[in-house]
């Protein structure tokens, strides 16, 4: 007879017959590079958890509609047989929405290419999608299942859906999803206090997420589900950060109290996040409740590891904490990965931004203005990330006039120089007046597609509407696609006309510097004094943006993605630069805040 996976038919989980107390840990795959996949998990172990969460980032799987991606830094199957080696049991969260700060929670842009599209409902567009990506995704993990001798034990339907909650029978399309797919696993949902109300689904165990220890709350729960165990799917170790405010921390002594509490109530816990690590690229989130405001590249989320993989002191706690719940020692923690400051490098070639576009593909013609997700690039998936530039032009000066169609921010260019930046705060701007014709030209950056709330079918990105001068809306756009992949950077690398002077140096552009490293290169974070805002790519590889405004002021850069000798650097700047790049040892994350004394209302 085969041995019983988790089971939830009493007040306390049984694995295997015996009982068991979920101690859990969030690390994303996708956040984390391969090569250090294997040394954050030992670190899981070394604390003393003994189940590892991830989510399933549908968007990065399948980046254009039809094409997947299961390789590399998305081998989703070596992840989990990883976690098998290292002793760890696995819940698995495969969305196909996923919140986690990531740009539209885990959700492929180009769904929006449909103009009726309704996310996370029973829109007959969203449920085909839906089901194609599952027909991929369910038979890489199913041999990874308990039933067949793997690490999952538990398998998450959706995602906070309570707080959404538009359709009822929703829930149970996406547990049909995963059931007929033959999950066999216990299935789970996981809501905030509120969302518990709506959030569920016959047949999948209920969960909480929260940060204060709230008994009304795990009463809560109990009283929903008598005689059923109770976990806290999400117990927020830290918070993220916003663009323009404060880094959030959340003290280790606190963190500790509410953990201590709730184990030795025998309630199960998942810290999310174990380690937060990086949103590379241009994968960071936003929230809008009212404003819109973008999340940072670093995910650090103040968690026990932080983004470089650091072991904290809510590390040693926490690890002192779970020893006591173990009959054996635990195994030792790996030793500290080296880092480095490297010397500053100068800049030794520009280009501006105007040289680079015949290195796009050819722009698109249009009319009125399309958003990003509708232009027909990607075969014909559209423009997911990066910066849109719109051309047309002009024969008189006065006001632009945005109407709150730029999204997310814009620099305004006559005849190529720079005249201003429309946002959601600023919707005009004046245009000089002067003879003949003139181009025009809006340099419009997504700076991340909102990943929580009920904005979620809002969020297309670009020119989403009419731009008017002096009352009439502009038409005639030549609109070129700047997602700035690989592919693009190495064209500009390769068989751009780079300038070594100066003197002439035009933003917005590209600027190259060299980086030597002598021996096997380490870890390191890059700064960036007395610049503004932009993208920093090495070797290829996309750090993701800074910006001046903080709170972070540094960008990780693994060591894996450095070689012994020479490293290219690029830097895409828009407005200002100092002629050295620095690097650092430590990370500057800014100044901090305390999510305790925040009211709760002001962290969702």
């Amino acid at each position: 007879m085969s041995r019983p996976g988790l089971r939830a038919d009493s007040s306390q989980f049984t694995l295997e017959g015996e009982p068991f107390q979920i101690l859990g840990g969030s690390v994303h795959y996708f956040r984390v590079p391969k090569p250090y996949w294997r040394d954050r998990l030992l670190k899981v172990k070394a604390c003393g958890l003994n189940t590892l969460t991830t989510y399933v980032p549908w968007n990065l799987h399948e980046p254009e509609r039809g094409t997947f991606n299961f390789q590399d830094q998305l081998d989703l199957k070596s992840y989990i047989h990883l976690a098998a080696e290292m002793g760890l049991w696995v819940i698995l969260r495969p969305g196909p929405y996923i919140c986690a700060e990531w740009d539209l929670g885990g959700l492929p842009s180009w769904l929006l290419r449909d103009k009726d599209m309704q996310l996370r409902t029973l829109y007959p567009g969203f449920v085909n999608a839906v089901n194609l990506f599952f027909d991929k995704l369910i038979p890489i993990v199913k041999p990874l299942m308990f039933e067949e001798g793997g690490p999952i034990i538990a398998v998450q339907v959706e995602n906070e859906y309570g707080s959404y909650a538009k359709e009822e029978e929703y829930m149970l399309f996406i547990r049909t999803c995963l059931q007929s797919r033959g999950v066999n696993e216990l299935l789970m949902t996981s809501d905030n206090w509120e969302g518990l109300k709506y959030g569920g689904v016959t047949g999948a165990l209920k969960t909480i997420n929260f940060q204060r220890l709230s008994f009304g709350a795990i009463q809560h729960l109990a009283d929903m589900q008598p005689q059923k165990p109770l976990m806290v799917m999400e117990y927020w170790s830290g918070w993220f950060d916003v663009w323009g405010e404060h880094h959030h921390v959340f003290h280790a002594e606190d963190m500790l109290a509410v953990v201590s509490e709730l184990l030795s109530r025998g309630v199960s816990i998942n810290l999310y996040m174990f380690h937060g690590g990086t949103n590379f690229g241009f994968m960071n989130g936003a929230i809008d409740f009212g404003t819109y405001k973008p999340q940072v590249t670093s995910y650090d989320y103040d968690a026990p590891l932080s983004e470089a993989g650091d072991c904290t002191i809510k590390y040693q706690l926490l690890r002192n904490l779970f020893s006591q719940y173990h009959s054996e020692p635990l195994p030792q923690v790996p030793s500290p990965q080296e880092r480095r400051a490297y010397e500053p490098v100068v800049m030794r070639q520009h280009l501006p931004l105007w040289d680079s576009l015949h290195f796009t593909d050819k722009p698109h013609r249009s009319e009125i203005p399309l958003n990003m997700e509708n232009l027909p690039v990607n075969n014909n998936s559209g423009q997911s990330y990066g910066y849109t530039l719109y051309e047309t032009t002009v024969t008189r000066g006065g006001t632009l006039d945005s109407m709150n169609n730029i999204r997310d921010r814009a620099l305004i260019f006559v005849e190529r120089e720079y005249v201003g930046c429309l946002d959601y705060k600023t919707h005009k701007v004046t245009l000089p007046e002067s003879e003949g014709e003139r181009t025009l030209s809006f340099l419009v950056e997504n700076c991340g597609r909102v990943n929580y709330g009920k904005a979620l079918n809002e969020q297309r990105k670009g020119i989403i509407g009419d731009i008017v001068l002096n009352h009439s809306p502009l038409r005639g756009f030549n609109i070129f696609c700047l997602d700035m992949k690989p592919c693009f950077i190495k064209r500009l690398t390769n068989s751009a006309q780079w300038k070594t002077d100066f003197k002439s140096l035009a933003l917005p552009g590209f600027i190259q510097a060299k980086l030597h490293v002598d021996g096997s290169p380490t870890d390191t974070f890059i700064q960036m004094p007395g610049w503004g805002k932009g993208v920093v790519f090495v070797n290829g590889q996309n750090l993701g943006r800074y910006w001046f405004i903080g709170p972070q002021h540094s960008l990780y850069l693994p060591g894996h993605w450095l070689r012994s000798g020479e490293n290219q650097i690029i830097i895409f700047e828009e407005q200002r630069t100092n002629e050295k790049i620095e690097f650092a040892e430590n990370p500057d994350h800014g100044k901090t805040i305390d999510v305790y004394k925040l009211p709760f209302c002001t962290l969702l």
